[in-house]
């Protein structure tokens, strides 16, 4: 199969699936009368709104500074751009749904190692029997049996065996559609873009006292990622890698459920580009300076509207001293929670200063997935909305901000966006 990589992967899934509706179908019998009926791309059912996802319609807005741009470096000039529909998580990725990622990829490694070939082998397409690892309990002998994961005896407290935080890795494996949608590419194998690596998913608990210098904060490193008190907090110390790796195992975890009930596959879980973020945090006020669409950081009952640095640091006035749970406070007019403020939240998109003269007006985006061996800018992210450790400025929609993919903060977080087709009506 050379060339069309895009159109050959659905192409031939849709044969698979719908080969008993060639030729047209018609309350149930085959019509092959030599006109032109159309064939439906698949007759299974696709798979309703995304639990804990609101939609966001498609729109014009202005994006870029609503207000002066006090720092006056130019990087974020207004100008009206569109943005198709899409569905966007409601809140920030929360401990427990990251939990879930955590968890999922140390079971499928403890299978691998007590039923299958091992980890950490380079061509393992091994499947994971959920219904099989279900009978397993993870007690002190049956984790005493996982050396391959376990921390080495000289890493341990007390002598009790532990799985290495570290080695709970996942497999990340996608079609690079960029390089093979570039004409000098036309005609070579599918393989030639098929990526696949290993991505180490579990937090840096250790973020919250390396963020802060002279600063106790090691009850958070303790207890922040592995208490059930902050569960349903938003999720920090994820790289922008590990990010996009809970992306791609929520769309496998996903399609694998919808597999079994002879559903359609639909498309993937992505980062929002900073487009898509700006237009969503505005919730269709398109003039507005932050998501609740005044230029106050204050209801009418003296309240403040977000978790961030009020003053000069009076932390707790806004009621959190670090972070808050993920729904707090009042979600904007698409029904989108802290988009400002909590915790910023990483794009996917890569921050370039002259960005806005060079994107299109039609869904803007500038994507680069650097390399290890690539130079530090080339792997800057943009990150948008700010924390609760910034100032107000940072809470602006329109604010650009940057970290390195391969960095993780006690302050950056981030939420998920996915492309569903339109619904039949």
């Amino acid at each position: 199969m050379k060339g069309y990589v895009t159109n050959s992967v659905y192409f031939l899934i849709s044969l698979a699936l719908v080969s008993c509706t060639l030729g047209g179908k018609s309350k149930g019998k085959l019509i092959n009368d030599g006109q032109l009926r159309g064939v439906a791309a698949t007759s299974r059912p696709t798979m309703g709104p995304p639990l804990n996802m609101v939609y966001i319609p498609p729109g014009t807005f202005h994006m870029g500074p609503s207000d002066e741009d006090v720092s006056y470096n130019y990087i974020s000039r207004n100008r009206q751009v569109s943005i198709p529909g899409f569905w966007m998580d409601k809140t920030e990725i929360s401990n427990d749904q990251y939990r879930q990622f955590v968890n999922w990829t140390r079971d499928s490694l403890i299978y691998k190692i007590l039923f299958g070939p091992g980890i950490n082998k380079a061509n393992d397409t091994s499947a994971v029997n959920w219904k099989k690892m279900a009978t397993v309990k993870l007690d002190r002998n049956t984790i005493e049996k996982l050396n391959e994961l376990n921390l080495a005896p000289d890493n341990r407290l007390y002598g009790r065996p532990e799985i290495d935080p570290s080695k709970i890795m996942y497999r990340v494996e996608f079609y690079d559609l960029a390089t093979a949608a570039k004409r000098e590419n036309a005609g070579l194998y599918r393989s030639n873009f098929i990526i696949r690596r290993d991505e180490p998913i579990y937090p840096d608990t250790l973020v919250w006292m390396r963020d802060f210098s002279y600063s106790y904060n090691e009850p958070m490193t303790k207890r922040y990622f592995s208490h059930p008190s902050f569960g349903k907090y938003p999720v920090v110390g994820v790289t922008w890698k590990q990010a996009v790796a809970f992306c791609h195992w929520r769309t496998h975890y996903q399609n694998a459920y919808l597999e079994t009930k002879k559903m359609l596959q639909d498309a993937d879980y992505r980062l929002p580009s900073e487009s898509e973020w700006e237009y969503a945090a505005r919730g269709g006020l398109t003039n507005s300076m932050f998501p609740w669409g005044n230029p106050y950081l204050r209801n009418k009952k003296g309240c403040l509207l977000a978790n961030f640095k009020p003053g000069r640091g009076n932390y707790i006035e806004d009621g959190g001293f670090y972070t808050v749970p993920v729904d707090a406070y009042w979600a904007n007019q698409y029904g989108l929670y802290n988009m400002s403020g909590n915790v910023a939240e990483w794009t996917g998109s890569y921050f370039y200063e002259g960005a806005y003269n060079l994107m299109s007006d039609l869904s803007p985006d500038i994507r680069y997935e650097a390399k290890d061996t690539d130079r530090p800018r080339e792997k800057r992210k943009v990150v948008r909305g700010g924390s609760w450790k910034d100032i107000a400025f940072y809470l602006q929609v329109s604010t650009r901000n940057y970290e390195y993919q391969d960095t993780a903060k006690s302050y950056i977080g981030f939420r998920t966006v996915i492309d569903l087709a339109p619904q039949k009506k």
